[in-house]
Parts: C-alpha cells; structure tokens; sequence
C-alpha cells in the first residue's frame, strides 16, 4: 500500500436518553434479548483484518456505571486494542461538581471559558483511562465534537499529543467555534497534532447552505447524510483520500427502536461492517494513536500546516 492510512474510530458512550436502563450492557456491550452487537463484535470483526480500533472511551455520560465502565477499558485493552478518551462532562451528576470543589455550569466543553475547567475534565477521565490500561492516554475527542481552544490547551497540559476534534460539520450545527476544513492531519501552534474527521463539501443547491457530511459508519440520519453517502464511502475507499478516519458509535451496529432507545434487531449491520472491512484493508493500512505517531516521526505522515489555536478561541458577546 502507497502510504494510504486509515483510523477505525469508535466513540464508547452510554449515555442517558439512548436507553432505558442497564446503559452499559445494552449501548457498549450491545447486549439484548434476542442478540447482541456491540464493542465485542465491532473488535472482532476487526480482528478478522488485522484492523485494531481506537476505542475513545467516555467515563461521563453513564457515571453512575463507573465500575462497569472499567471493565469495559479493561477488557478493550486486554483485547489490544486502542483505549483514548472522549468525554461528554455535560451529563456529569452535580455531586461531582460539588465533590470537586466546582459549578456544574457551564455545561458544555464548548462553553469553557477558563483552561482549569477543561484541564480538570481531560486529567481526571484520562487518568481513570490510564489507571486500568497502564498506558497513557494519546488521543482525545470532545463529546459531540464540543471544544475550543481550551480544550486543545488542556491536551497540552496533559501531554495528551493527539486531538481528533477537527469537524467543519460541527462549525455548522454551533458545537464548536472553528475547524479547519481539510481531511490531513495539521499541528496546532501549541504543538497538539489534530486529526481531523474525513469530510466532504456538500455544494448548496440555489438558497440553501453548504452542508458538510462525515464519513462514518453507518449512514446515519443523527449527521442528516444525503442518500449519495453509500457513493461517497466507496469512492473514499477506492480514490482519494490517502488519510482517512472513520467515525464510529458503540451502539454503530444496533438500530433505534420506535421510542429513539437503541436495540437488537438482526445482523445485518455486523455484516455489512464486515464487507467495509474487506473493502478498507485491501486499500488502506488501519492504523492506531501509537502508530499514527510513530508514522509521524518517520515522516510517513505528515503534518501540512501548522494552524493559530487562537482562531478556536472562545469570544464571549459584550
């Protein structure tokens, strides 16, 4: 393969409103009655291709679940795979807040005015990562893409090298203040390295807005996709580009009952995954955080540019 990389990433979350009870077993492990699909199945299929994936792990948004949570990192890393934080501090208890001495507002990472806040967050779950892992924590990704430059800041802080943050869809929708539109890993002048989602322009039609969509898996109307994404994934995979990183959920291979709760319904999106895999691997080298760094330091990968962190800088209207 001619230096074509591509990164499975897989945000692990169980968060409230996506299901009923029992959020760990049901939206990680994918466990239901009638089957199961989930982190499991995911690492297994890509097992099957020598395709590691870079599980970005949330202590959050089911903290409750803390204990089960654990087992989950546990057992991914025993699984060898790739264990990085993500984080959505929105749905933390205020108990924990007021444990640590802190407001609960503002709620979002996108709303952090003060660099402690963000640098607490980030040091906090990442060291519950590291605690069951062992290893530290390389690569970090902000809940919904939620962050600013006080995010990027607190990786630094944290010597956290890797931010996969970098989404122009979210400049869209308001969850975040700036991103560079380009799929090719840049550095950020603090020196964080930022691996940006793949993306692709939507052109507007006569007085709509650009859109952009994400290259994930599957097609999903959360991200409000166009019916060409089925086009758009093979064309990535067969074309351009030559780096490319996937965005994936752990609840990727369920679907949502009538009530928005995810669940088991069969598994056609286990195969379907397993057909993108075949596809991916022949075309791309899957790479994970330790790799991307260690390709980086070859020079195989490069970083084109190197982009003002000030320009994600959060400007509060006076």
């Amino acid at each position: 393969m001619a230096n074509r990389y591509a990164m499975l990433t897989v945000d692990t979350e169980a968060l409230p409103k996506r299901a009923s009870g029992d959020h760990v077993n049901r939206l990680i492990w994918g466990r239901h009655a009638n089957g199961t699909a989930g982190i499991r199945e995911m690492a297994e299929i890509g097992d099957e291709f020598n395709a590691k994936h870079i599980f970005f792990m949330d202590m959050c948004g089911a903290y409750a679940y803390l204990d089960e949570l654990r087992e989950v990192v546990r057992w991914l890393d025993a699984a060898g795979q790739d264990v990085q934080l993500h984080t959505h501090p929105e749905y933390l208890p205020k108990s924990f807040w007021e444990q640590h001495g802190l407001s609960d507002r503002p709620q979002y990472m996108n709303q952090y005015e003060d660099d402690d806040r963000a640098q607490f967050v980030i040091r906090h779950f990442a060291d519950l990562i590291s605690k069951e892992t062992g290893k530290p924590v390389l690569s970090h990704r902000a809940g919904s893409f939620r962050w600013n430059a006080s995010t990027i800041r607190a990786l630094k802080a944290a010597d956290i090298p890797l931010s996969f943050n970098n989404t122009v869809c979210s400049v869209h929708t308001g969850q975040c203040i700036y991103s560079v539109p380009t799929n090719h890993p840049f550095q950020w002048s603090n020196g964080v390295i930022e691996v940006p989602m793949t993306e692709k322009r939507i052109l507007p039609k006569v007085g709509k807005k650009e859109r952009w969509v994400r290259l994930t898996y599957p097609e999903s109307v959360y991200f409000q996709f166009d019916p060409w994404w089925g086009r758009f994934l093979l064309n990535m995979i067969s074309g351009t580009p030559e780096f490319a990183v996937f965005l994936l959920h752990s609840w990727s291979l369920l679907y949502w009952d009538e009530n928005g709760l995810g669940s088991y319904r069969d598994d056609q999106r286990l195969e379907g995954y397993r057909k993108l895999l075949r596809k991916l691997t022949k075309d791309y080298d899957v790479i994970t955080s330790s790799e991307f760094l260690d390709l980086c330091a070859r020079g195989k990968i490069k970083t084109d540019r190197t982009v003002n962190l000030d320009l994600a800088e959060l400007v509060r209207q006076s």
